[in-house]
């Protein structure tokens, strides 16, 4: 690897003439929010990275706690090594004949229900929901689509059009697009006190479904991340989806779990944050990325041999020139050895209890904080205003953190890497409990 010969000044200078773009009519350039950096004014300029920790180029440790990608914790050796002894031998396109995509096919299909025995390899998160979205039309030979609010699948046109983060902000929502609420028990009409908010809320998704029908629409599928991320680290009441599954399947669409977010052991009970709600639940599709690979571009998508045989029936060859390459597949591999080598489902499951049960014990100290949720590493902490009316407190989430979660903009997400310690978890309250303390003490 070459050193790194250019100080951080250099690098935002270039960075700042090179990523921009000029504003139509008014003649100055600006930089564009596609490139948007953390702490635009003084960015952090990270030149390594280690277990779940990352080093500036002054030697800075961070620990890093929302950077979902590096799964199994930075530049894990045994992944390196993978993708370097690979590398060294072959990486090609999936035309060929190779062991490596049929070991990770059957690898992950021992993770997942016998249901889902198909595999299309790609090489993002996007990719792979663009991908179900093309699966779910036509198979079900329709056309619309049920999504919950405040949802994000991806940055391709397609999945901005299914995605409410993004569109409300751009055209807006199109016609075959059909929003119902987010299943959220702290903030959303049916809460924790509610008898049966699982049924409630797949109810909202049955009216939406009827609304549409009565329009003439038909559904092709319900898109979902398992554990809605950013609509701020949601947790489903159990038993939300089979209900939604239900009405959906009865409208001739399909389920689509995204786990693109929170699958690959993260929820610590199970390996797919999906199986959360119940042994019997099976989604029709799955999307999976970002942690998959660690940081090497890897996605996939698995699915029924039913939903597969529709699309094959097209007689239009899907191929995807470095999904499936024989080093892609290699990472994933490593991936999963590492997570079993290293127990890091259960060390998720016991690390992220406990950051739970730390961040309870501030809420009598720090009345801002209100709903504090989440499941193994998947973690959101709901800043408020007052307990009585539940408002967020956004401008106090920008003050705390860099990136929130949530329609307020005002949940703090933990998702970090499995490694995420016992110690790290202490390190990290202790630094939010003096954050919040300093907060209120210049409030007066």
């Amino acid at each position: 690897m070459a050193a790194d010969q250019r100080g951080k000044a250099a690098t935002l200078a270039l960075r700042r003439r090179l990523l921009r773009y000029r504003d139509s009519g008014v003649g100055a350039a600006r930089t564009t929010n596609s490139c948007r950096l953390f702490f635009p004014e003084d960015p952090i300029k990270i030149v390594r990275g280690q277990g779940q920790y990352m080093y500036d180029e002054q030697g800075a440790e961070y620990i890093d706690c929302i950077n979902n990608v590096a799964h199994v914790g930075h530049c894990h050796p045994l992944v390196v090594q993978a993708a370097h002894e690979q590398n060294q031998v072959l990486n090609t396109n999936s035309r060929y004949l190779h062991d490596n995509i049929v070991d990770y096919a059957q690898r992950l299909s021992e993770t997942l229900p016998e249901k889902l025995c198909v595999f299309y390899f790609l090489n993002s998160g996007s990719e792979a929901n663009d991908l179900a979205l093309r699966l779910a039309r036509q198979y079900t030979g329709h056309w619309d689509v049920v999504v919950l609010d405040h949802a994000y699948h991806g940055h391709l046109s397609s999945l901005i059009d299914i995605s409410p983060y993004k569109f409300r902000d751009l055209d807006g929502q199109k016609e075959w697009v059909h929003v119902a609420p987010l299943p959220d028990t702290y903030r959303g009409p049916y809460r924790e006190d509610h008898p049966n908010p699982a049924v409630a809320y797949a109810s909202e998704v049955k009216r939406v479904v009827s609304s549409a029908q009565e329009k003439g629409r038909k559904i092709a599928a319900f898109f979902a991340e398992s554990l809605p991320s950013v609509g701020g680290q949601i947790i489903p009441p159990a038993g939300y989806f089979p209900e939604v599954a239900g009405h959906i399947r009865r409208a001739g669409g399909v389920f689509v779990a995204d786990e693109i977010q929170v699958g690959f052991g993260r929820v610590g009970k199970h390996f797919w944050a999906f199986q959360l709600q119940g042994e019997d639940f099976v989604p029709d599709i799955v999307t999976m990325g970002k942690s998959i690979g660690n940081g090497h571009p890897v996605a996939c998508v698995a699915t029924t041999q039913a939903v597969a045989r529709a699309f094959e029936a097209t007689g239009v060859e899907y191929f995807n020139t470095f999904g499936g390459s024989p080093v892609s597949c290699a990472v994933g591999l490593a991936v999963l050895d590492v997570l079993e080598k290293e127990q890091l489902q259960a060390h998720a499951a016991c690390v992220g209890s406990f950051l739970m049960e730390l961040l309870g014990q501030q809420k009598a100290k720090h009345p801002i904080l209100g709903d504090i949720r989440g499941v193994g590493l998947f973690i959101g902490v709901d800043l408020i205003k007052d307990e009585a009316t539940r408002m967020p407190a956004t401008e106090e989430a920008d003050y705390v953190v860099s990136s929130t979660d949530g329609p307020g903009r005002n949940v703090l997400k933990f998702k970090p890497p499995m490694c995420f310690s016992l110690d790290n978890a202490r390190h990290v309250v202790a630094k939010l409990d003096a954050i919040l303390t300093g907060f209120t003490t210049s409030l007066g």
